[in-house]
Parts: structure tokens; sequence; C-alpha cells
């Protein structure tokens, strides 16, 4: 993102667009460019771009922030503002006493904006780790594999799609609005996160049936389901209780999954439950799996590599994109993995 936060105030716009309907880390923004942009005679028109373009979008006035977020976001640009002595915005000062009355809630929204002009919105707790799981927020690897799709849409053009571990499903709508998959199956086997999960689909336009969707009962075969409509459903997957079969009648063409691989514990349920996967394969085509993960720990890495090893499971590492959509830690070393299971390649 460096020739952004460098280059023309339109860039920088962006910017600051992008990062605030996120609702990213203050600390990630270009204020020193900000900084020196507003030393310019134009900063005061600059300030008010960014402030329609984050606190006053569309997006964020139906879908809010934190509270706390949008209180700390705009009283640094005030800061900033002050610090080169420039011209008072009173627009500025009345959006931060607005938001100095609003009370705080227990839910709030990021959004992310699309290539195509559609955009995301997610429903979050502002808790960063709630009710015991991690399925409430948005990883990385998610945005990282959502990018990854969208240079990539042919993978899930017209294919129907079988989601391992959604959370909050960002990766799986920006399938859904730019790849024009046949069928998407979000799953995750937290029932708090699944609530949510259906609440960020439904908020996002698609229809879906209520409740959860046992295995058994989504589209029993491909002609059941409409080829030219996308069907949405979500249904509760428990690695270690999944049986083969159970995922098999999903009849997925493609297996996704991000930022799964975090405790040993859940890299010998994904690996299990892949091979159990394998076994239901031998006559017919698998899956093609993609599994994207931030490296944090190279152990629990190396774990994973060495269970697909000795599962049957081969692998192998995805070309970086080039697509940069979404606004995340660069930093941070996100990888894909290709997986072919050991059925494939008996058949084939």
């Amino acid at each position: 993102m460096a020739p952004e936060e460098s280059g023309s105030p339109a860039s920088l716009l962006r910017t600051f667009q992008r990062g605030f309907l996120a609702a990213r880390a203050l600390r990630s923004f270009p204020w020193q460019s900000l900084e020196e942009k507003l030393r310019d005679s134009s900063g005061s028109e600059l300030l008010l771009d960014i402030l329609h373009k984050t606190v006053k979008h569309p997006l964020c006035v139906k879908h809010p922030p934190s509270v706390k977020y949008v209180r700390a976001f705009l009283s640094e640009l005030i800061r900033k503002l002050e610090a080169v002595h420039a011209e008072p915005v009173d627009e500025l000062y009345e959006a931060l006493a607005e938001v100095l009355m609003a009370p705080e809630a227990t839910r709030c929204h990021r959004s992310y904006l699309l290539p195509s002009g559609d955009s995301i919105t997610l429903s979050e707790s502002t808790a960063i780790v709630s009710h015991g799981t991690t399925g409430l927020v948005t990883w990385n690897a998610g945005l990282y594999l959502a990018e990854w799709a969208i240079e990539n849409m042919a993978v899930f053009t017209s294919r129907t799609v079988l989601e391992l571990g959604s959370g909050a499903g960002l990766t799986g709508l920006a399938i859904c609005k730019t790849c024009h998959p046949r069928a998407y199956v979000f799953s995750d086997c937290h029932s708090r996160v699944l609530e949510q999960l259906q609440e960020n689909i439904l908020l996002n336009g698609f229809s879906l049936e209520p409740g959860v969707t046992p295995p058994a009962q989504h589209c029993p075969g491909h002609g059941a389901c409409n080829a030219e409509s996308l069907t949405v459903t979500v249904t509760q997957l428990d690695w270690d209780e999944v049986t083969g079969p159970q995922l098999a009648a999903f009849q997925p063409d493609v297996i996704i999954a991000a930022d799964v691989l975090y405790s040993p514990e859940i890299i010998l349920s994904l690996v299990g439950a892949l091979q159990r996967l394998s076994t239901c394969h031998k006559d017919q085509r698998t899956p093609d799996i993609y599994v994207a993960f931030t490296i944090r720990n190279p152990e629990t890495c190396q774990l994973f590599i060495t269970e697909l090893g000795q599962a049957g499971i081969q692998w192998e590492a995805m070309p970086r994109h080039d697509q940069k959509v979404f606004p995340y830690e660069e930093h941070s070393e996100t990888t894909i993995l290709k997986l072919t299971l050991e059925a494939f390649r008996a058949s084939d």
C-alpha cells in the first residue's frame, strides 16, 4: 500500500476510506502523509473528503463501526488538523460532538469495497475473541484468500463450493458476489458463530433457509441445484465427528478453508476429515482444496505439512496473487496451499 500512502490526495483518500470502513487499527493509517497534505492550501477540502468517504459514507451510516472506533478516528483527524494550525473544519467537530453522545453497542460492522463496485458488510462482536471462539472476527488469511478468488474466478464459477470454518463469512461472501458459483455451503462448528454467519449472509442480500441445514438435506445431487441461480446454505460441521459420506453428500467441486491452522488439535481434525472424504471418491474426481493461512508459528505449519504427508495428501503452494483489494497486515506471511487427495491421484 506504500504507493497509495505517498501518492496523490485521491490515493490517500482511498487508503483512508478502505481502512476506516474495514475498521483497521488506527496505527495502520498514513497519518504522516495526511499531515503533509494538510499543510497545503487544500488541506481543509481533503479533510472534508475524508469525512464524507468514511464516517459519512452511506455504508458507515447504515452499518456503523464501533462508536469508540469512530470517536478515536475523528479525534485523530482533528489532532492532525490542529497540528498544522489550519482553519477549523466545522463539520468535523460536529461529527465528533455527535458521536460523543452516541452509546456504545455490543455489535459493530466492517465493510469492504469490491472491485465490481459492490460491497460486503459484516456484523461482528466488539470483543476480539468472544464466546470462546475466534470465528467472530475476520482474519488476514480470509481476506487474502478472497483476493485470490477474485483474481482466479474460474476456480469457482458455476461450481459447488464448501467452505470449512467460515467464521464471519467474508471469504464466502466475496466469492458469492464476484465469482458466480452454482452453490455455496458455509460451515462452522460453533453455534454462536453460525448465528452471526447467517446474519451476515442475510445482511448482504442473499436468501437463506431458516435454521441450520444438516448435510443430508443439502443439494443431494448436482441436478437439484439450479445452475442459473446461486444456492446458499449454512451447515454445522464438527471435523472430529463428520463422516466422509456426509462431506461427500455436498458434492463439492471446491473446498476452501482460511485461517484454521491455529492449533495442533485443529490441524489433526482438519486432516482427518479430509482423509475420510478421500475414501468416498474412489471412482470420481475429488474436489479441488485450497487452504489459506498466515504463518505465525513455523512449528504449527510444519505439523500441517507432516500430517498431510502421513494422510497421503499432496500439496503445492500457490503463487502470490497481484490483487490488493482489502486492507490488512501486509508484513505477515500468508500463503495458500492446494491439496490433492490420494483418491484423486489413484483414479486419474
